[in-house]
């Protein structure tokens, strides 16, 4: 039996009648995916501008990336900022996600929609609000005021991956090991916590992410020595054209791909499924 004739679902669909499926897919992400291959070839240029294909192969602005002070201040703020970030949104995430999940409150899903609501929001707009803010509170250009703003634009993720999660866990294990005389919070990390860490992980590594890859919020709110990396690129590319935002671009491909690989294999539980 050949490849095309094989059941491609339970419905017994063949992967020949998926065939044109398969070719769409293919086609979106190649669109999508492109802009990425073409910007690697162009960090590995010799030439002082963007070129594709590179006339001539050279490390020259990852040099110039990893020897400016600039650049390696901007990466160190970001790296800082991500981190923090993870370490406030993934928490609050989690005790929210918890918490809606074992209330009775009759309004618990518009709690969760408001909680949510920073996805629903251009983030333009968030900036904006933010910016007026952290001006009477002196946060701009903090790193205090920066990985607030992104905690705000993190925890959604977090709640939405973290509650899928406790959908399909059995809350009676956890009363068990509450009607033992265990504390609620004592059930949580000892029976809850380990069987939805996977979740967890997940969310933490898309904390991360949000905040490194961020920069509308960014433009608003950081500058000076807690300029962030993608700011500085932003600002960069506006005022001229510079190989080494190809060759950081790069860098950044490579850190979010690992990231999302990472959230992909603890993603997964146990068995694989």
């Amino acid at each position: 039996m050949s490849w095309f004739s094989k059941a491609a679902s339970e419905t017994q669909i063949t992967h020949g009648s998926r065939l044109w499926l398969y070719v769409v897919a293919g086609l979106v992400m190649v669109f999508l995916v492109a802009p990425t291959i073409i910007v690697i070839p162009m960090s590995f240029s010799e030439s002082q501008y963007l070129e594709f294909p590179p006339r001539t192969w050279s490390t020259r602005w990852y040099d110039h990336y990893f020897n400016s002070y600039e650049w390696m201040s901007a990466t160190r703020t970001s790296v800082i900022a991500a981190f923090l970030t993870m370490v406030v949104a993934t928490p609050l995430g989690v005790m929210a996600a918890y918490g809606l999940f074992v209330s009775s409150f009759r309004f618990a899903h518009l709690v969760f929609l408001l909680l949510i609501s920073p996805m629903m929001v251009p983030v333009v707009l968030i900036a904006i609000g933010v910016f007026y803010v952290y001006a009477k509170l002196k946060l701009v250009h903090s790193m205090t005021g920066l990985v607030l703003a992104h905690s705000m634009l993190a925890i959604p993720l977090v709640l939405i991956v973290v509650s899928s999660a406790l959908k399909s866990y059995d809350m009676n294990q956890e009363m068990v090991a509450r009607s033992l005389g265990a504390s609620r919070l004592r059930a949580f990390m000892v029976v809850t916590l380990p069987q939805i860490r996977f979740s967890v992980i997940t969310a933490a590594l898309l904390s991360f992410l949000t905040s490194f890859d961020e920069v509308i919020v960014a433009l608003f709110i950081s500058g000076g020595d807690n300029a962030t990396l993608t700011r500085g690129m932003f600002i960069t590319l506006r005022d001229q054209i510079d190989p080494t935002i190809a060759s950081i671009s790069t860098i950044m491909v490579l850190v979010s791909s690992s990231l999302l690989v990472l959230a992909q294999v603890f993603g997964q539980n146990k068995d694989g499924k």
